[in-house]
């Protein structure tokens, strides 16, 4: 039977490039493995045909030689048929992960735990919960409840899965070890047991409550204390309120993840606040006092020197977000204000006050080293 072209037999073109041909030997091999399809005979002569594509092709010498040749360019240079050959091209293309690999292609990622079987404890799968928070909330702490559902230990059997009044009984194929082992030449590969699936028992007769998966779905309440000063995307950590674990495994924990919702007047920079005020032009030419609002309601006396420019900030100490015993401050920037309109008597108090002043019509650029400050 004539041969198929090695780029047919990897599905990619023949301008790929090498890793193209990685990744596409790679999807191949995992999926026609001997070990993942034992006695399957068209599935081993798939992955020895795909090992030796790869062989000839992640060569560049070799592949140089069949891309002008086809064939009988490279007679002799590839494993073949040779068993040993497919396996050790197929160690070298997995080298430094051929273990997590293995898992892969056998079924086995994070079925096993120590010391044999899977029979053993485990713990329950973690949960995420998103919220959103008024601004408010998230600078001085708050508590939220919360309602979610997950999963947890079936009452009827304890989280065993199996039946009241029966048990569960050791895998008559891998003897509870979880695991078979095969060999391929001089390769020999550990398995999850297909039988058990890698548990090291089966159950003969099923928890009818919860259909031998020993956990059950339940909607429940819980208060989430959200910590003052917590900032946008944090998240905080519920331990033992995530799904329960197999055969009556502790829980895992609960992670609600925090968005912070936007002040119609504040904003946060780390521990600080600002807040935005407008000032008239007599208030900043002459100074004054106002009235600037706090985040928690209160009202404080803020004095405007006299000569104030536009957008200059005022500190009020220890009005800003808490940080453990103590908290940041908050900064005022004042907005002067320049009247859209102003009455006749007023538009002729402003001309006589140019002209006091001496108020150029044409005025002079300042130095930016003046405004370096402001």
């Amino acid at each position: 039977m004539a041969k198929r072209d090695y780029y047919e037999v990897l599905g990619v073109p023949k301008d790929a490039s090498k890793d193209d041909i990685k990744k596409a030997y790679r999807k191949l091999a995992i999926q026609y493995h001997p070990d993942k399809n034992p006695g399957n005979k068209e599935a081993e002569e798939k992955f020895k045909e795909a090992s030796e594509a790869y062989e000839i092709l992640s060569d560049d010498q070799k592949r140089s030689a069949y891309d002008q040749f086809g064939h009988a360019g490279v007679e002799g240079m590839s494993g073949g048929q040779d068993f040993s050959q497919a396996f050790r091209g197929f160690e070298d293309l997995f080298s430094g992960d051929f273990t997590n690999i293995f898992d892969t292609i056998f079924g086995g990622g994070g079925r096993r735990s120590s010391g044999g079987g899977s029979g053993g404890v485990r713990q329950g799968a973690n949960l995420r919960y998103d919220i959103e928070i008024p601004f408010k909330d998230a600078v001085f702490g708050t508590k939220v409840e919360i309602q979610y559902s997950r999963s947890e230990s079936c009452p009827a059997c304890k989280g065993s899965g199996a039946a009241a009044g029966t048990g569960k009984k050791v895998c008559p194929t891998c003897q509870g070890s979880g695991q078979v082992r095969h060999s391929q030449g001089f390769f020999s590969v550990a398995s999850t047991c297909h039988t058990c699936g890698g548990e090291g028992y089966i159950i003969e007769h099923l928890c009818k409550e919860c259909g031998g998966s020993g956990t059950q779905k339940k909607r429940q309440k819980i208060m989430v204390t959200i910590p003052a000063g917590v900032e946008n995307g944090r998240r905080v950590a519920i331990p033992r309120q995530g799904d329960a674990g197999p055969n009556g495994g502790p829980p895992g924990d609960l992670y609600v993840f925090i968005r912070i919702k936007p002040h119609e007047y504040f904003e946060r920079q780390n521990e600080d606040l600002y807040c935005a005020m407008p000032i008239s032009i007599t208030q900043a030419t002459l100074g004054a006092e106002i009235l600037a609002p706090t985040l928690d309601n209160k009202t404080i006396k803020v004095k405007v020197p006299p000569g104030t420019q536009n957008g200059k900030l005022l500190r009020i100490r220890d009005e800003g977000v808490p940080a453990g015993s103590r908290r940041g401050n908050l900064y005022i920037k004042l907005m002067v204000q320049v009247p859209a309109r102003l009455s006749k008597r007023g538009r002729e108090l402003m001309e006589e006050l140019a002209k006091v002043e001496g108020e150029e019509n044409a005025p002079k650029p300042i130095p930016l080293s003046e405004l370096a400050g402001q």
